[in-house]
């Protein structure tokens, strides 16, 4: 399921600002690039315990990706269902509650971005 709009969409910083907000927001950056990086973030349905990850796509625009000043441009953000081994499912339903709890997330990072990058 893709996030259409939030207050990330189209956010730039550099790589250092957005792995330290990233870890103290709860979302680890498993996937990197040449020019891209992920972020994901893990939240559990208590109802059926069904992992579902919001996962952040970033695009370096200016300098190394390896390089900690590097400028990433966030474009686009999902939530999906952690299928193992097969990844994320995006075009499962995403409950409700899992919804809320994952934009409550990307404010949270995006109010740490904004107040220390």
């Amino acid at each position: 399921m893709l996030i259409p709009s939030t207050p990330l969409h189209g956010l730039q910083c550099t790589l250092r600002d957005l792995d330290d907000a990233a870890a103290h927001c709860g979302f680890v950056r498993w996937q990197w690039e040449y020019t891209r990086a992920t972020y994901d973030a893990k939240i559990v349905d208590p109802n059926t315990n069904a992992d579902y990850y919001v996962r952040i796509d970033a695009r370096c625009i200016q300098g190394r990706l390896e390089h900690p000043e590097a400028v990433l441009d966030i474009r686009h953000i999902y939530v999906g269902r952690g299928t193992f081994p097969h990844g994320l499912d995006y075009e499962s339903p995403v409950p409700a509650d899992v919804q809320k709890r994952a934009v409550q997330a990307l404010h949270t990072l995006h109010g740490h971005l904004t107040a220390h990058g």
